[in-house]
């Protein structure tokens, strides 16, 4: 660390941390940062808020976005794709690594601009109107986007219907969150944090989702407007509840579709757990019997009306259970010759060490937190399994979050 100008530090970046932020010596943080860069400004709480770029990385490139210094989107639009690609493999390969595993790490598949199918806007009521965007970095302020290049174009054109809503129904202090999804029948919208409804405010939202031929409107928990709004899981049509959990980018799930068949390829009795409204369960009932489970009642109901309204699928049951305190057991598992797992960030601990137990003989692991994953991978290579091969996801371009699909194999 070094004296620069006058009142500021100059400091050598020397890695990322988990938020994207470069990390000096000291420790110093350095958002906007790249390893390797020379970089100067006041340090405050060991942050430098405004730093100079001294000696840019040749990884640096000019953000695609003309949004990306305001939003708090994205992290990391100041770095090369290959950077980034790279960075994100190594995440896998150090929380694989401070478990004691190694395998074969296969090419990271990231979606493309313009993908992903769902955002979560803030918007607030203005003198003039309304506000939609997202938020600044490190801010509550809201920060309009209208040329996103994150979001489907359905999405990034949909900021006036946003600032419509709130003009409708936020209060002036209050913020309003607007899930919209991206789908065949037109946008999903879900709303929260806004005026408690009454007979004119109802009426006002009917009108303004029929104006902008909305599939779906939910103020709060109640759907004001509805036309069904499907979601296809490898052209089986699902109707999701409103909010429930969706992955990312239709290119992102593929991806991982692919993989989970190609880990239990042998297979023909399937436990899909944590099952959602049957984006892996599903498709893989064209091949297989399986059984999903979920712990939300609402999403296992979707799930078994897709499957009853498709054509050419094996036999689905079902059954909604909170796999968190109420995991499957050995004796329950002990049918199925595949297991596929999709948990929330926090994994699956107890849920892993019932299959250990099991001794199921395939697994496929699906995982958005690269640390859990490995740790309950662990578990699992520590009970007999071999870690075959793990993929690379990343459905979140330009941020620090990645995902991974994985096969296990049981040992003899």
């Amino acid at each position: 660390m070094e004296q620069g100008s006058p009142h500021a530090t100059r400091v050598t970046i020397e890695r990322l941390g988990h938020r994207g932020d470069g990390i000096a010596a000291g420790p110093v943080y350095v958002p906007g940062a790249l390893p390797g860069e020379v970089v100067e400004g006041a340090v405050q709480s060991g942050v430098i808020a405004a730093p100079r770029i001294v000696t840019p990385s040749t990884d640096r490139v000019a953000a695609p976005c003309r949004h990306a210094k305001a939003c708090g989107g994205c992290q990391l639009q100041h770095a090369s794709d290959d950077f980034v690609a790279g960075w994100k493999v190594d995440v896998i390969r150090r929380a694989l690594s401070a478990q004691g595993l190694e395998t074969e790490l296969r090419p990271i598949a990231t979606s493309p601009s313009q993908s992903r199918r769902r955002a979560a806007f803030s918007a607030r009521r203005t003198k003039k109107g309304a506000l939609a965007g997202f938020h600044r970095k490190a801010s509550d302020v809201v920060v309009a986007v209208p040329d996103c290049i994150l979001v489907t174009p359905a999405l990034a054109a949909a900021l006036p219907l946003v600032e419509a809503l709130a003009v409708l129904g936020a209060s002036r202090k209050g913020e309003l969150s607007v899930l919209v999804t991206d789908c065949a029948s037109g946008l999903d919208v879900a709303v929260s944090g806004g005026k408690p409804l009454d007979t004119a405010l109802r009426a006002d939202l009917a009108a303004l989702a029929q104006d902008h031929g909305l599939s779906r409107l939910t103020w709060d928990d109640e759907t004001l407007a509805f036309k069904p709004a499907f979601q296809s899981f490898d052209g089986i049509d699902v109707v999701p509840p409103p909010g429930a959990f969706l992955q990312a980018t239709e290119a992102g799930e593929q991806t991982l579709r692919a993989g989970v068949n190609a880990a239990l390829e042998s297979c023909t009795h399937l436990v899909d757990l944590f099952a959602g409204c049957g984006t892996f369960a599903l498709p893989l009932a064209k091949r297989a019997r399986v059984h999903a489970v979920e712990g939300e009642a609402a999403m296992v109901r979707a799930l078994d009306q897709g499957w009853r309204q498709a054509q050419g699928l094996r036999h689905v049951t079902h059954e909604a259970r909170d796999l968190f305190r109420n995991p499957l057991l050995p004796d329950e598992l002990k049918r199925f010759d595949g297991v596929v797992i999709d948990p929330p960030r926090a994994g699956a601990e107890a849920q892993i060490a019932e299959i250990a137990s099991a001794r199921v003989p395939k697994i496929a692991h699906v995982s958005c937190n690269p640390v859990t994953f490995a740790r309950d991978c662990a578990t699992l290579v520590a009970a007999g399994y071999r870690l075959d091969w793990v993929m690379p996801v990343d459905q979140f371009r330009w941020s620090t979050h990645v995902e991974v699909v994985s096969a296990l194999s049981l040992q003899d």
